[in-house]
C-alpha cells in the first residue's frame, strides 16, 4: 500500500521524506489556507520536494469552471492530481480532464456507488473518508470493502485513496482490506513505527551491550 501524508507543511514534508515511504501528497482547501501562503507557491514547492503524485483542490462547484481551475492546477508541475468533489459537475469535468490525461483524485466519497461513478468518469484515484463515516456511527471500513470489490468485479484502473484516517487502526484495516493508496496525518504516520515492546527490547539489548565494555569501530 502506498502512503500519502495529508499535509502542506514544506518542513515536516522534508523531514518525513527522509524515511523513502512518502508516495504522495494530499492536499485541501482547508489545509492550504491554514499554510498561510500563496497556494501555488505551496503546491510548487511540494512537487519540488516529492517525485509522486500531489493532489491540489479545485474550489468551485460547477462543471465548467472544476475543469479550467483543473487545468491550472495541472499546469503548476507535472505530478499535480486534479481533486474534484464527488458530484455530478464533479464527474463532467473528471471526465473533461481525464480524457486529456490530466490525473483526477475523486474526493469526498461516502458510498460505493459513488465510486462506481467515479471509475466510469476515469478517475485516478477515489477517496472514501474512513474517519467522518465513522463519525455518523457506521464502518468506514466497510465502504472501503465494497469499493474494492466493485472494482475488482470490473477490474476498474482506479485506486482507492483511504482517506480521513484517524488512528493506526485505520492504516492497518485499509492495507489488509487492499485499499491502494492511505493519506495519513503526519502525526499518524510517525505513530505507525511505534511500539512499547520494541522500545523496550531495544533498551535492554543496549544494556546488554553496553555491559560488555566492547565498541563497534566506525569510520
Amino acid at each position: 500500500m502506498k502512503i500519502f501524508l495529508d499535509s502542506t507543511d514544506i518542513d515536516y514534508i522534508m523531514r518525513l521524506r527522509a524515511t523513502g515511504m512518502v508516495d504522495g501528497i494530499t492536499t485541501n482547501p482547508s489545509l492550504m489556507a491554514q499554510s498561510g501562503k500563496d497556494f501555488g507557491e505551496v503546491l510548487r514547492g511540494i512537487c519540488a520536494l516529492i517525485e509522486g503524485p500531489v493532489s491540489a483542490e479545485v474550489v468551485v462547484t460547477e462543471s465548467e469552471e472544476m475543469y479550467k481551475q483543473g487545468r491550472h492546477l495541472a499546469d503548476l508541475a507535472g505530478n499535480i492530481v486534479v481533486k474534484l468533489p464527488c458530484t455530478w459537475e464533479g464527474m463532467i469535468a473528471c471526465r473533461k480532464l481525464a480524457n486529456e490525461n490530466i490525473k483526477v483524485n475523486v474526493t469526498l466519497c461516502f458510498s460505493a456507488n459513488q465510486a462506481l461513478l467515479a471509475a466510469k468518469a476515469g478517475a485516478t484515484f477515489i477517496s472514501p473518508f474512513i474517519g467522518r463515516i465513522d463519525d455518523t456511527g457506521a464502518d468506514g471500513m466497510e465502504l472501503i470493502e465494497e469499493i474494492r470489490a466493485v472494482y475488482d468485479n470490473y477490474d476498474f484502473e482506479t485506486e482507492i485513496l483511504a482517506a480521513s484516517i484517524r488512528n493506526i487502526d485505520h492504516v492497518k484495516n485499509a492495507a489488509l482490506i487492499g485499499a491502494d493508496v492511505a493519506t495519513l496525518p503526519p502525526k499518524i504516520f510517525e505513530e505507525l513505527i511505534e511500539h512499547p515492546l520494541t522500545d523496550k527490547g531495544l533498551e535492554k539489548f543496549l544494556q546488554d551491550w553496553k555491559a560488555t565494555g566492547q565498541k563497534i569501530p566506525v569510520p
